[in-house]
């Protein structure tokens, strides 16, 4: 991806995350990413495309910072579980963006039918892949077991972090309920 494509993504990331989806506007994208709104509809062809490319890009960003780094030991299965998970609550300013703009995105989808395909991919991949890690922690569960239980654990990190970015859950509580909810997850299978 060239280099002004990702910082027009970056850009429409940070202002979805401060304005919502319906808050975008392609002049203020703009000049968020220092390029012509011209260049950007040369790179998207409309807004519908800036926000499905700013979809993917989150999710990809997503899944560089919740990888584990090639020389990091990733333990054993359960604590592998919790770290991808944990890592979606970080306090650094790439992961609130991030969460954010996901759940401006998602919150959007009702509203925008041509947002809910890629954002339902998105959350089945993500559920999917929880669903892996699952079965890696608890190899005598069911993949029906495991994947309910992922989809329980990934609705309840979105609401976590929305109540942590809204000011209404403290960061440690809002770890220490998800860690709590992994451990339950595990118990039950």
């Amino acid at each position: 991806m060239s280099d002004r494509r990702t910082e027009i993504l970056r850009a429409a990331t940070r202002v979805i995350a401060r304005r919502g989806v319906r808050g975008l506007r392609v002049a203020e994208l703009a000049a968020e990413a220092g390029v012509s709104v011209a260049l950007i509809y040369y790179h998207f062809d409309d807004r519908s495309g800036i926000l499905r490319r700013t979809l993917e890009f989150i999710v990809d960003r997503a899944e560089r910072y919740t990888a584990a780094s090639e020389d990091e030991d990733p333990g054993d299965p359960r604590s592998e579980l919790e770290r991808v998970l944990m890592l979606e609550l970080q306090d650094t300013p790439e992961v609130r963006e991030n969460s954010t703009a996901w759940g401006e995105l998602r919150a959007s989808a009702v509203f925008e039918p041509e947002l809910r395909e890629d954002l339902a991919k998105a959350t089945l991949t993500w559920v999917h892949e929880t669903a892996e890690l699952l079965g890696r922690a608890d190899p005598g569960g069911t993949a029906p077991a495991h994947a309910a239980a992922a989809e329980r654990l990934t609705a309840l990190l979105e609401g976590l972090s929305q109540r942590w970015h809204s000011g209404s859950l403290p960061l440690e509580h809002a770890r220490r309920l998800l860690s709590e909810a992994i451990e339950v997850e595990l118990e039950r299978g």
